[in-house]
């Protein structure tokens, strides 16, 4: 027998959660561009409840408690700082929000044309060979196969077994490059939130559904250094030149310690390279497209193919002469680059991850 329980409708409790959804969304995105600073973010919070962009009503101090309380948010340093749940969060909804964004469809593995052992099932299937798993055993059309040979009679015989043919997945080796040079935020434009959270929502990808895979996100400046998934939150751009030389050298330095068939390397940027480093010194100039930098990085990019590494480029900007260099760098490493604006970089990063693709996304 099926019970019923009825109670009265609580449109206030609904208007709390209703307001600590939005209040985490907000909260979130502030997080992120505080460069993981939560006392900036709740202070923020509270400007924008006094300028009446939330509710008047907003308990944002029992929102505070109720983080605290949750495990997002630790007071241990004597000050709030986020709890590692509240850093798992913070990539598990930057992951949510990419895929939310994609369109249906264009999920999927990394795929190769072959098939055999260790993948999805695939709808065609083969006559079955000993030894092989039994849990690949096509039912359908064994009975099939059973009842045609004998006219109406079941009787399983050594022919009529099938199986489904499985595809392989392959395993990939990468090396997120994060362009964190003074022109991620130059005129008020914020591109290293959205790099960042491509980065924090590429981590949870593989963390949680591509084990055997490997992300390794790496910062260039005026130097390239490798940080850990812990540190993106933290992550913030600086009064740095562009050492794209040095970032693709850190990158293949990591990848080559790797053992998967497939290495790329994703380079989220929006400038040119502006600097290299020479016998320790670091010679830099900003102004325009210097020879002698553009030809250091190119022969960087000639030896990520020779080691067939595939270099991606994620291009944050448009200038005519940025977007040449981008194509002969494209040209030169054959690998591919897209032309995304910020609202669709994870987009873009995540499709080519997924998919593999090899056309321009950007319009």
């Amino acid at each position: 027998m099926v019970a019923f329980r009825y109670e009265a409708w609580d449109e206030d409790f609904l208007r709390r959660l209703r307001e600590q959804a939005r209040l985490w969304d907000l909260f979130r995105k502030l997080l992120l561009r505080a460069d993981g600073s939560v006392e900036q973010a709740l202070r923020w919070l509270e400007n924008l409840k006094e300028r009446g962009y939330l509710d008047p009503a907003a308990d944002l101090e029992g929102f505070a408690r109720a983080l605290e309380k949750e495990g997002i948010i630790s007071s241990e340093a004597g000050f709030p700082t986020l709890a590692p749940r509240g850093e798992r969060m913070i990539r598990a909804d930057a992951l949510n929000r990419i895929f939310d964004g994609l369109k249906r469809g264009a999920a999927g593995e990394h795929r190769t044309p072959h098939a055999g052992e260790g993948g999805e099932r695939l709808p065609e299937t083969r006559p079955y060979e000993f030894g092989e798993d039994v849990s690949a055993l096509d039912v359908q059309r064994t009975l099939q196969n059973s009842l045609l040979r004998t006219g109406s009679e079941l009787r399983l015989g050594e022919q009529d077994f099938e199986v489904n043919e499985t595809e392989h997945l392959t395993s990939c080796a990468t090396v997120l490059l994060l362009d964190i040079s003074h022109s991620m935020v130059l005129y008020g434009e914020d591109r290293i939130t959205p790099a960042k959270t491509v980065a924090l929502a590429m981590a949870e990808l593989i963390r949680t559904r591509y084990p055997k895979d490997s992300l390794q996100v790496c910062l260039f400046g005026d130097d390239a250094v490798e940080v850990s998934v812990k540190q993106l939150p933290y992550v913030s751009a600086g009064p740095y030149h562009t050492n794209t030389r040095a970032a693709l050298r850190l990158a293949q330095r990591l990848l080559l310690r790797k053992k998967h068939p497939n290495k790329q390397i994703f380079m989220v940027t929006d400038g040119k390279p502006s600097a290299i480093t020479e016998e320790g010194r670091l010679y830099k100039n900003p102004f325009g497209l210097d020879p002698r930098i553009v030809g250091a990085t190119l022969e960087e990019a000639a030896a990520c193919r020779r080691r067939r590494i595939v270099v991606t480029t994620f291009m944050l900007t448009r200038e005519p002469s940025l977007v040449d260099f981008v194509n002969k760098l494209t040209r030169v490493a054959r690998g591919r680059a897209y032309f995304s604006s910020v609202e669709d970089l994870g987009e873009s990063v995540f499709v080519d991850y997924l998919r593999n693709r090899r056309k321009k996304l950007g319009r």
